[in-house]
């Protein structure tokens, strides 16, 4: 039973989610602790149980301590995952209306899935755009096709857009499996930019909000000799939303940058938000968004062979997945640079093997701290 401290490192649920793929991933039995602990609403949130549940049907596991607000989970595998068809809804789960990120639940259970012999489809009910997780938009642009380099072939399709706080938005995901290692990936240039694409989009709001956020990040972008191909896009949702997706493409990768209105904040603001991301990585000259990196671990440490990526900014969110994962695998691994800055993570990747294991997260962190990774 591997024993996970869930207020170790950054302390967020991504702490939990990473530890359920490789569950089902090795097949090995483990607890968390303390989920959550580094939250101003610590345990178990309807997004995070939704992952739970999800994770827990792919394999047949038995779980103890999967209700709302529980800070303890026991997850014991029944066995691999099994393709095939699924459906997860964050507010059925949540009783109430919810905007939990299905970006998530999607990321817990995609990788079992993606190793899997046959394919799998998804349907996945609740916030597709909202802050703190990957949105509709950035799995579609920026991290699907950059893990399809390393063997992982899925598509979504947005049916319905859920901005918070409403959520009842809609994914369909179709995952091809892959009963074989994934391929390790090399991102250490990004080449010529060749575009920068995205879309100013609204749900029950005037039109005139996209296109002020269009207008706005279209001209700095401009100004920053980067002309863009933007659009503005009025859509029907559960409620009011407002958020803008840009997509910088390079030859070798992605990155992507997301903004979100909220109630009171001017549309043009939200605009600069998101541009004032997307220049502050391109100028850096590094290929891999930040976002990017961090959900690059998981796939780069069952990979079959050296992986080397370089990033804009090392963040916290990296270097808690990095701990999880060294907590099941016995990966060869090192960050060369500090959090807050760039720098190049290298990760020897361990092909699938089930694996005993008793340490626990807080000693994989010590013993990061000891290989100089900067916790």
């Amino acid at each position: 039973m591997i024993s996970i401290d869930g207020s170790a490192g950054e302390g967020g649920g991504q702490v939990l989610r990473s530890a359920l793929t490789l569950a089902v991933i090795t097949g090995q039995p483990m607890e968390v602790h303390h989920i959550r602990a580094g939250r101003s609403n610590p345990g178990l949130q309807p997004q995070h149980l939704a992952a739970v549940q999800a994770a827990a049907a792919i394999c047949a596991a038995q779980v103890d301590g999967g209700a709302l607000g529980s800070d303890t989970l026991r997850f014991v595998p029944g066995g691999p995952a099994r393709p095939g068809d699924y459906a997860c809804d964050v507010a059925e789960i949540a009783g109430r209306g919810s905007a939990g990120a299905v970006g998530l639940v999607l990321q817990t259970v995609l990788l079992p899935l993606a190793l899997a012999d046959g394919e799998s489809r998804l349907t996945l009910r609740g916030g597709t755009h909202v802050p703190w997780a990957p949105s509709a938009d950035y799995l579609q642009g920026v991290f699907l096709p950059t893990v399809a380099q390393a063997g992982i072939v899925a598509q979504v399709e947005l049916r319905r857009w859920g901005f918070y706080p409403a959520g009842q938005g809609e994914i369909h995901v179709r995952i091809a499996g892959r009963p074989a290692p994934l391929c390790p990936l090399t991102l250490t240039g990004r080449g010529r930019l060749r575009r920068v694409t995205g879309r100013g989009v609204v749900t029950e709001l005037p039109a005139h909000i996209p296109q002020r956020m269009v207008n706005r990040a279209r001209n700095l972008l401009g100004e920053a000799g980067l002309p863009a191909d933007l659009e503005p896009v009025r859509a029907r949702g559960a409620g009011p939303g407002a958020g803008i997706f840009l997509c910088a493409e390079y030859e070798g990768v992605s990155a992507g940058f997301t903004a979100y209105g909220r109630l009171g904040l001017p549309a043009d603001q939200v605009a600069q938000a998101a541009v004032e991301e997307l220049l502050a990585h391109h100028r850096s000259g590094a290929p891999v968004d930040p976002y990017l990196a961090d959900q690059l671990v998981l796939p780069l440490a069952l990979a079959a062979g050296r992986s080397q990526v370089t990033t804009s900014r090392i963040t916290p969110h990296l270097l808690t997945n990095l701990a999880v994962v060294q907590a099941f695998l016995p990966i060869e691994a090192r960050i060369e640079g500090s959090v807050g800055g760039p720098g190049t993570l290298v990760i020897t990747g361990v092909p699938v093997q089930p694996r005993n294991h008793d340490g626990a997260l807080g000693s994989a962190l010590s013993a990061n701290q000891e290989k100089g990774l900067h916790l």
